[in-house]
């Protein structure tokens, strides 16, 4: 074997050294320093070993009329971008399933300013995960713009880059996940704001404009810190998870990603018994319903997403049986279970995305309704209530409903899908409850002239007590499917084992429609 380089090969090995960090050292300290990892190295930690294929990797900034071409190797290296196929979770999928397109800006170079090769490559590998149908796991920090790129001189504004529009347009036709550490504004926090699914660490900051914009349009200035910290951002519902750091966002995205690749094959449960002690005795008394959905999924399964926005609601991912679902339950440890109009906001454009991608959908119902009074009003609650109405009559995958406990006027029909008649299967605990309003709302409003009459108090409150009692008999959920209005009562721990099988029961899609339209229409 003649290991003796020929001239070509040994420059071309030259070249591809300047891109990587064992060359781009200085690079790197600054990095570790901050407390970061490159962009390589999140790279390595989520691409399968030897599984990743680069696209346009020797690529630099155009610049090369303002700086010296070897410094400006190192300095932009492949742009700021990193852009290429690998696969992922590969051990739990297989090869073809696990097959993604993956996207890493890179601070160290030119603080991953998207510049003019930089879209380039972008759009390229964008057109790539069009055309395959592969999901697309993008690292997003970056500064935006940038105005320095010499070299072109046919571009005035840019503004001609199909970047934005191509990422975009694959909303509902391929699982896109965007992940930030750092700083990331303008284009790059476009970028992130259109993708599927959101991840950032603690030390993210994401907005529309960065300081120098800001500063350039008379707003005042200000420090990178000061716009769109991670703590505002969460409350706006921009970000779905939040990590610690890079390597605990990275694994994060790994299993958001595997929800989408299929079912696995190792699974286990909790004891399901657990279920029937967890609604507690008193019914007007709270209880985390995340304990419920722990025990219902498989083993450390659940993924919720936006956990502090829409606090009324939760919405996340979940396996049964190693096979993956989109959940969503109320939250009566946050006004009492009802559903106000962030949370309705929240679980419908979650429905699109579980519709998109074929993911049956389970809704844990306890709820007293919708949200009601002037505060509500204001936050457009007609509109954004609505929603769930109308993201809820379009999905066509499998949904099995579990009245736990309350289920109540408009807002439990907007739990099960707009009617107790639309889950492909509909049941309720032992504790469940429903009708056309709380019980003692309808005993207040419909008893009203009835208990303004008693003057004394005591006996107006046993009048009460026993009113309510009366509507709780009728109410109850043994009486109500008694006249069916659901299909069922069931003994809680059984109920890992019928939501598996409703849903293998029921029709994959119940009626042929344009998924991907229909999640862009209904944004």
């Amino acid at each position: 074997m003649n290991d003796k380089m020929r001239p070509e090969l040994s420059g071309f090995k030259e070249l591809q050294s300047r891109t990587l960090d064992k060359t781009r050292t200085e690079a790197v300290a600054k990095r570790h320093a901050a407390g970061y990892r490159t962009a390589r190295e999140n790279l390595a930690d989520l691409a399968d070993a030897d599984s990743f294929m680069e696209y346009g990797q020797l690529a630099v900034a155009a610049q090369r009329n303002r700086y010296d071409y070897k410094e400006l190797q190192i300095r932009a290296a492949a742009d700021g971008i990193i852009t290429g196929i690998g696969t992922i979770n590969r051990d739990l999928f297989g090869k073809e399933k696990s097959r993604a397109v993956i996207i890493v800006n890179d601070y160290t170079a030119l603080a991953a300013t998207q510049g003019y090769f930089h879209h380039k490559k972008l759009d390229r590998i964008l057109k790539v995960a069009e055309e395959l149908k592969l999901p697309v796991i993008m690292y997003t920090e970056g500064g935006g713009g940038r105005p320095g790129d010499t070299d072109v001189s046919t571009v005035i504004a840019g503004l001609n880059y199909t970047s934005f529009y191509t990422w975009a347009s694959l909303s509902g036709l391929i699982p896109r996940i965007a992940v930030n550490n750092g700083y990331c504004f303008a284009g790059n926090a476009a970028l992130f704001g259109c993708a599927d699914i959101t991840i950032a660490t603690r030390t993210s900051w994401i907005g529309m404009a960065g300081p120098a914009m800001i500063e350039g349009g008379g707003l005042g200035v200000f420090k990178p810190t000061d716009i769109g910290p991670i703590d505002v951002q969460v409350k706006n519902g921009v970000v779905d998870i939040v990590t610690e750091n890079e390597a605990e966002a990275t694994a994060i995205a790994k299993k958001l990603l595997g929800y989408f690749q299929g079912a696995v094959e190792q699974w286990s449960c909790p004891d399901q018994s657990a279920l029937r002690d967890i609604i507690p005795e008193n019914r007007r008394r709270g209880y985390p319903v995340r304990d419920v959905i722990d025990v219902l999924a498989d083993v450390d399964s659940f993924i919720e997403l936006r956990k502090s926005y829409g606090q009324g609601i939760v919405t996340g991912f979940i396996r049964l049986e190693g096979k993956p679902l989109g959940l969503i339950a109320n939250n009566c440890m946050h006004l009492s279970g009802a559903v106000d109009a962030e949370a309705a906001e929240k679980a419908a454009r979650f429905l699109q995305l579980c519709d998109a991608f074929e993911l049956p959908v389970l809704s844990l119902t306890d709820t007293p309704g919708f949200m009601v009074g002037p505060n509500s009003e204001a936050e457009a609650s007609v509109r954004r209530m609505s929603s769930l109405f109308v993201s809820f009559a379009s999905i066509t995958v499998p949904l099995v409903a579990v009245i736990l406990r309350r289920g109540y006027g408009l807002g439990a029909m907007a739990m099960t899908g707009g009617s107790f008649l639309t889950p492909d299967y509909i049941v309720a605990w032992p504790t469940g409850e429903i009708g056309g309003m709380g019980l003692e709302g309808a005993v207040k409003l419909g008893f009203k002239k009835e208990l303004a009459a008693i003057e004394d108090e005591v006996e107006r409150k046993t009048v009460f007590d026993d009113l309510v009692a009366k509507a709780y008999e009728m109410g109850k959920a043994t009486e109500a499917a008694s006249h069916l209005e659901f299909d069922a009562v069931i003994d809680p721990m059984d109920t890992r084992e019928i939501i598996i099988k409703a849903i293998t029961s029921a029709p994959k899609t119940k009626q042929t429609k344009n998924k991907r339209r229909n999640f862009i229409d209904t944004w």
